[in-house]
């Protein structure tokens, strides 16, 4: 991908000689056991067992659950991680930014979000939760509707002369406008990192397209969702 600076290259292998133990400071080892759990889950998925992780390692498994008491507390500090780590309070303020142009605050958000998630072990780990089932997906879209949808539908509502949110509330069918837009940036990782295919030769190109494909067209289904939102 180009435009939106260097991103995480496709993981070492961790799958070969796991190499030999060695006593480190607790700080230390913890990190290598969280970093080693992140490339390993990414790999082969939350299917993976924690005998096998720890082996990577060059680790026991009962050292490895002296840190991490259960699979799910590893699952957790895995989230923490690749999810909470990279997530950036300004992105909602910066949307509420209207000094600049809509368009121009959804591209700058849209590129910096792509910089900050544009990796192999952010969508793999998002794409292998959402098939076992795990919470870190649904934790995650939680955020993003709250912080970063809400907040678009409040600015496309005020671009247009609509009712605010306080005067007509969000409705599910109005959210899922929003998740066509952010779903189309998030699909650019998905065919890379999960279908091998090449992504656009110009990110930020693709990403400004995409955003003023979305604003040219929402338009009157927003109107005809909150026509049809309306108290009689």
């Amino acid at each position: 991908m180009a435009d939106l600076g260097t991103h995480i290259a496709a993981p070492s292998q961790i799958a070969g000689d796991a190499p030999s133990r060695r006593r480190l400071p607790p700080a230390e080892r913890e990190r290598q056991i969280v970093d080693g759990a992140i490339r390993y889950f990414a790999e082969v998925g939350f299917e993976g067992q924690t005998r096998e992780l720890a082996r990577r390692l060059g680790i026991t498994q009962p050292l490895l659950f002296r840190y991490f008491p259960t699979k799910d507390d590893l699952i957790d500090r895995v989230y923490e991680e690749v999810y909470l780590s990279r997530w950036k309070d300004e992105w909602p303020e910066g949307l509420k930014d209207r000094a600049l142009p809509l368009e121009e605050r959804l591209v700058r958000y849209y590129e910096d979000y792509g910089a900050a998630i544009f990796d192999y072990e952010w969508v793999r780990i998002f794409m292998f939760s959402g098939l076992k089932g795990e919470p870190i997906n649904r934790r995650y879209l939680e955020i993003v509707r709250e912080k970063i949808l809400c907040v678009i539908c409040a600015e496309l509502r005020h671009d247009l002369g609509l009712s605010p949110p306080s005067e007509l509330p969000i409705s599910k069918e109005e959210i899922d406008l929003y998740w066509s837009l952010q779903g189309s940036i998030f699909y650019v990782g998905v065919r890379e990192w999960a279908y091998q295919e090449p992504a656009p030769d110009e990110l930020s190109v693709y990403i400004r397209r995409t955003v003023r494909t979305f604003l040219g067209g929402v338009e009157p289904v927003l109107r005809e969702l909150l026509q049809a939102g309306k108290p009689s």
